[in-house]
């Protein structure tokens, strides 16, 4: 799918919205943040001063990166402007290795799709228009954390888990 082309998914009701994805911008970024929010309660973390503090440097951090190029984000809207879902793509830079002399990999993150659209297709085409702007600019590694929820669109679109590790210090 394209960025500003229309499609006409079907909800979990039945009944058909017409949508378009779109890049995000700057003024997009409270939007992007409802949407991590919502994503984080999804996944049973707590509504609480920490959630609070995430948003705050999230969102400096968001506006950043969104301003100078190194995350991109697409949104969908549906024909009243509602956000139906979003997605977005932060630019690592990353070391050349065997595998990838890029010096940036993809890391897709902040997938979100509202209850109202979930069932639709709508987090596997915004991941896959992420994944066809990487193709586009030159980034042939992109990575991603799933959820549960998440998972089976990322291995349909060709994820493989890896053996990446993780230890929290400190």
């Amino acid at each position: 799918m394209n960025v500003n082309e229309e499609i006409w998914p079907l909800t979990a009701s039945g009944s058909a919205h017409r949508l378009m994805i779109r890049e995000a911008t700057l003024n997009d970024i409270p939007t992007i943040i409802a949407q991590r929010r919502d994503m984080y309660t999804d996944m049973g973390y707590p509504v609480d001063t920490r959630m609070d503090g995430l948003e705050d440097a999230f969102a400096l951090w968001l506006h950043d990166r969104l301003e100078d190029g190194r995350y991109h984000n697409w949104l969908v809207n549906d024909a009243d402007g509602r956000v139906a879902a979003g997605a977005g793509l932060w630019l690592v830079e990353w070391p050349p290795q065997m595998m990838d002399y890029s010096p940036y990999r993809g890391y897709i993150m902040n997938v979100y799709t509202h209850p109202l659209y979930r069932g639709c297709g709508l987090a596997r085409q915004l991941v896959q228009t992420a994944l066809d702007w990487c193709t586009t600019h030159g980034i042939h590694t992109v990575s991603l954390h799933a959820s549960e929820q998440g998972r089976s669109v990322y291995e349909g679109l060709g994820f493989d888990p890896t053996n990446e590790m993780r230890l929290r210090v400190g």
